[in-house]
């Protein structure tokens, strides 16, 4: 009888221990829910129209987080404005910056987000990682919160809650508590202790404004250590070890094992601002920012620097002039937008190397002035030889910089050289670097041009970019080919061409200091669009047609690193257009029997099942969409990627009977392939297979087949 009661006694309890268990994660749960609700009344960006506040920010990278060296391997210092309005966000104003070492201001590390502002936003960035925001829409959906226990803050009650991801090696999350206040659930306090591809500790601190009942980031400190990760953590590009962040670094390397970052805000302004100047950039370098005064430090700086910190200037200015560091750095930074510096002259690394089926190999040479041979004018120039069709081409020209802070050049070049049949620039993209370019392989149908050409390019404002161009261009023909218009045929002919071209870069954000403006974050969507105007009569040109083209791209990327990418594209000519001047959709498929015989490289956004020459278009539309898996982990240097692709094209073609000579079909049927890419298997090498099929599916199956390779290299 005694043990069945003793028994009963223990289920009981058990049961009343698992029913409470069970009524405290609810608890903890709609407590969470209702702090999360509350964000629209909490988050400052959400609740206040206006506010600004100054800020300190110190940044080392040290070898060691006690006091047994000398000097630390990186240490910078800045004072800024923080403004903040509903309508355009935040917008840094740096006033004061200040880096050991470096004669010329490196003002790329501000572009660098080391933590984001806030967490209740939906990403939390850590050094460009991207975590789950705690207190963002999806928090109950990638965390597990616990209660521990009651707390007083600024002598205000609240909770302590921590935190944890939910499925941290599908989306990852960050580990941490946070402190709420309990009368409205705002956020006043942060600790997190990161281990992951990160090693990171953050602590936050919010400042009470009782006028407005809201909280504002007070203070942080952000420790980052190596974790898991092969990559390296600089706050430069490239494989330059100052500024650089290492798990095991060597004794003579210039880098460090730890970074420490520690920001304090003052002088909170709640009222409504005037407007402020340059409100779509968000940081702006302002005169002089780099040359202040001890006294201006001084007046901002929490406590004085540290003698180890005031070590770091001498021992760094030492470094950096005997490892020559700045040239290294600005040799990096061109190189990765595809130039490689000697001296005055960046030479363009588009150049050296190309090939195609009517050129065969063809070398090349050349590129343009930089600023150390003139800050308001340049001079370019290139030559190239095909070793197939046996034949020089060559271009020259210069420009005069009209106003700096908008970027406007005005442009005069020559160039007697080849371009693609069918194909269509947008001048705000002109400039698209790659060491290898995948679809020029394949091409076959080209014209030969001799253009003269007027350009002005102006950055209206950092997030639209604009150019105006007026050329003529004489066109022969690299194959047969006779366009008639009425009684007259010409295989010859001038063009004389108006051409404005925009693009749009709405969510991306920019900095501008003494060095122009820079993209900063590259946001989606970006929208183009250019119109052409050809001109009969006017310096001897042909034909008189329009040509207007547009593209709308966007990306999603989402915290299990699969990324969906949607590219719209439509182009409508009408007049006196020839073949070269109309459209194709890109075709990437060699016209030859067998699938292997056609084994090649896949384009970036081409038609891979769509042959060369197979249709030409006045009027087009394309829509493609890519979906990237989430890598496959194999290893820390194997981790393929799974992209499944679809991609469809209607066009028409009026007056097909101008073009003689040539045979070609219409688009007006809709094609439509399929297929998928496995990339980066090896070396940046991969493969793809792409299916053909709907109203343009060929007899033979074989030949709606495309089996390619791919070449995914990142620098």
């Amino acid at each position: 009888m005694v043990k069945s009661l003793t028994f009963c006694l223990l289920v009981f309890f058990l049961t009343l221990k698992s029913l409470c268990a069970q009524q405290i994660k609810v608890d903890v749960d709609s407590l969470m829910q209702a702090a999360i609700n509350n964000s629209v009344i909490n988050n400052p960006q959400k609740a206040l129209e206006h506010y600004s506040y100054t800020t300190y920010e110190k940044t080392i990278i040290t070898d060691s987080l006690e006091r047994q060296t000398n000097s630390h391997s990186f240490f910078t210092e800045k004072v800024a404005i923080n403004n903040y309005d509903a309508a355009d966000g935040f917008k840094e104003e740096v006033l004061g910056f200040n880096m050991a070492g470096f004669e010329e201001p490196r003002y790329e590390v501000l572009g660098i987000t080391l933590q984001s502002r806030s967490f209740y936003d939906e990403d939390f960035l850590i050094f460009n990682y991207r975590y789950a925001g705690p207190l963002s829409k999806r928090g109950l959906k990638n965390y597990e919160y616990q209660f521990v226990s009651d707390t007083v803050i600024l002598g205000r009650p609240g909770y302590a809650v921590s935190f944890k991801p939910q499925r941290p090696e599908t989306i990852p999350g960050l580990v941490g508590i946070l402190y709420l206040d309990k009368a409205s659930l705002a956020l006043q306090k942060m600790h997190i202790a990161l281990k992951d591809e990160l090693v990171a500790r953050i602590e936050q601190e919010y400042q009470y404004i009782e006028s407005k009942d809201i909280y504002l980031p007070k203070s942080s400190k952000l420790y980052i250590e190596k974790g898991e990760s092969s990559k390296r953590l600089s706050l430069f590009r490239g494989k330059v070890s100052i500024g650089t962040i290492e798990n095991n670094p060597v004794k003579e390397a210039i880098q460090g094992r730890y970074m420490l970052s520690t920001s304090y805000n003052a002088n909170y302004n709640l009222s409504e601002v005037e407007d402020l100047e340059h409100s779509n950039l968000a940081i702006e370098v302002m005169e002089d920012a780099e040359d202040k005064p001890e006294s201006f430090w001084n007046r901002y700086r929490t406590q004085a620097l540290s003698q180890r910190d005031l070590n770091s200037f001498d021992y760094l200015d030492n470094v950096v002039k005997t490892e020559n560091i700045e040239r290294r750095l600005a040799m990096i930074n061109n190189f990765g937008i595809g130039y490689y510096t000697v001296d005055f002259f960046d030479f363009d690394l588009t150049y050296p190397l190309k090939f195609n089926n009517y050129e065969g190999l063809r070398l090349g040479l050349g590129g343009v002035t930089n600023a150390a041979f003139s800050k308001n004018y340049r001079v370019e120039g290139y030559a190239a030889y095909g070793f197939k069709d046996k034949v020089l081409k060559y271009g020259f020209g210069g420009g005069v910089l009209l106003n700096e802070s908008h970027g406007a050049w005005l442009s005069l070049s020559y160039s007697d050289d080849l371009q693609e049949t069918g194909s269509f620039n947008y001048l705000t993209d002109r400039r698209v670097y790659s060491l290898f370019e995948p679809r020029l392989v394949n091409i076959t149908q080209f014209f030969d041009y001799k253009t003269f050409r007027l350009n002005q390019e102006y950055q209206i404002t950092p997030k639209i970019l604009s150019e105006f161009q007026f050329a003529k261009t004489n066109v022969l023909q690299t194959q047969d080919y006779t366009f008639a218009l009425g009684d007259n045929t010409y295989s010859e002919y001038d063009i004389t061409e108006a051409t404005f071209g925009v693009r749009w870069s709405p969510s991306s954000k920019f900095m501008r200091s003494e060095k122009g403006t820079v993209e900063i974050y590259d946001g989606y969507p970006k929208i183009t669009a250019q119109i052409s105007k050809g001109m009969s009569g006017l310096l001897d040109g042909d034909f008189d047609f329009t040509r207007i083209g547009a593209k709308f791209f966007y990306q999603v990327e989402r915290l299990n690193k699969s990324t969906t990418e949607f590219l719209i594209e439509g182009k409508m000519a009408f007049g006196e257009v020839p073949l070269t001047h109309l459209f194709h959709a890109y075709p990437n498929a060699p016209t030859k029997e067998t699938v292997m015989q056609r084994f090649s490289v896949a384009g970036v956004n081409s038609f891979e099942t769509m042959y060369f020459g197979e249709f030409f278009s006045d009027r087009l539309a394309t829509l493609q969409v890519k979906h990237h898996l989430r890598p496959f982990n194999f290893g820390p240097k194997f981790q393929p990627e799974m992209v499944f692709i679809t991609r469809y094209a209607i066009g028409d073609i009026s007056n097909i009977d101008r073009h003689q000579d040539v045979t070609f079909g219409k688009l007006n049927k809709g094609f439509t392939e399929t297929g998928f890419e496995i990339n980066k298997i090896l070396f940046g090498f991969g493969t793809s297979l792409t299916y053909r099929y709907g109203a343009y599916s060929l007899p033979n199956f074989s030949d709606n087949i495309a089996f390619k390779f791919t070449f995914n290299l990142q620098l």
